[in-house]
């Protein structure tokens, strides 16, 4: 395909990276791992924890389920994060100790400023793609110029439909965007205030058993999904954040032992019928992966970084590489140890 603006260039070659990623993940060089902080019973009693969960994350629902951190004796609240850019906005709040997000979403927030790292990398899904509603005439992503288009700004369903737009030959300009989170871009779709939608996974799963239609998907414009924690969270407790991580890695197990028990949580949870949620987890979650955030990561995010610059999120590509310097903590994820719940 023909690229001839940095940002095609740029997308191109994060597609080619994000396809080579698929057959594994590389464990991170960034940091080197040193041992990690006991994580007993005896050194978390009592201590506190604010950690997200999510739909679009199917770990973080088994561990909210299965109450492992609350029986290692921390007090734990749960935040429901509706997209990565209200669990960004939450972290750098200093609202949530530890919340889910899509690398892309990560990226942008540490060069912007927020001081997060990526300390596990809970999927590598299909979780976007553009969505029209029943009895829409749209059937390409070439056909959105002059169209409407929701979008959650900030998060991977956003950049997947300015990547969509960039191969059909289009830019951001030649659409409108309507920055709406996840769920209520399908509730524009449905009454028809917008013409498409970016949309994420599990209410895009749900739309498609209403009746919508997914006119592109490429899971080479998916970034993974990134578990972050705030950077004064990983110096104040170093032995809880690996609990979470070991937590996180035991879910992973939990889930690929029991699909079924999970596509039911999910289901609950999200408010989805069970085929539905089955499809996700079967079909787009992607949750056998190497849980070690690294090279595999920095090599996609450097492509989609200069985007950032172009579109103006980002003032320069010095934050962005500041931040692709300082983003990945992959102690925790080194060091995990999910058989300690393994009861």
């Amino acid at each position: 395909m023909s690229r001839t603006t940095v940002l095609r260039t740029a997308l191109v070659a994060g597609a080619a990276a994000s396809a080579l990623l698929l057959s594994g993940c590389v464990a991170g060089e960034n940091q080197a791992a040193e041992p990690a902080a006991a994580a007993d019973s005896a050194s978390v009693e009592g201590q506190t924890l604010n950690i997200d969960f999510a739909t679009y994350n199917p770990l973080s629902l088994i561990i909210k389920e299965q109450g492992w951190l609350e029986d290692e004796g921390l007090e734990v609240t749960w935040v429901q994060s509706a997209g990565s850019n209200k669990a960004n906005e939450a972290l750098r709040a200093g609202a949530i100790d530890v919340g889910s997000t899509a690398g892309s979403a990560a990226l942008l927030a540490r060069s912007n400023g927020s001081p997060i790292k990526v300390i596990d990398i809970y999927s590598q899904p299909e979780w976007a793609a553009i969505v029209t509603g029943p009895g829409s005439e749209l059937e390409s992503v070439e056909e959105l110029a002059g169209k409407t288009v929701a979008a959650t700004k900030g998060t991977d369903p956003y950049f997947f439909l300015l990547q969509s737009l960039e191969e059909a030959g289009l830019s951001a300009d030649d659409v409108t965007v309507e920055n709406l989170q996840h769920a209520d871009g399908w509730a524009a779709l449905q009454n028809g205030s917008v013409d498409a939608w970016a949309g994420l996974d599990p209410i895009m799963a749900g739309a498609e058993e209403a009746g919508a239609s997914l006119i592109y998907r490429n899971v080479d414009f998916n970034s993974y999904g990134f578990l972050n924690a705030t950077e004064s969270f990983i110096e104040e407790k170093p032995e809880v954040a690996q609990l979470v991580v070991d937590a996180y890695e035991r879910a992973r197990e939990w889930a690929e032992e029991n699909p079924e028990e999970t596509a039911e949580i999910l289901a609950e949870v999200a408010g989805l019928d069970l085929a539905v949620a089955t499809k996700v987890i079967e079909e787009r979650a992607n949750l056998d992966i190497d849980n070690v955030p690294g090279d595999a990561q920095v090599s996609v995010l450097e492509k989609i970084g200069p985007v950032f610059v172009e579109l103006g999120d980002v003032a320069s590509q010095q934050q962005v590489d500041e931040a692709l310097e300082t983003l990945i903590h992959d102690e925790f994820a080194t060091n995990a140890d999910p058989a300690r719940f393994a009861k």
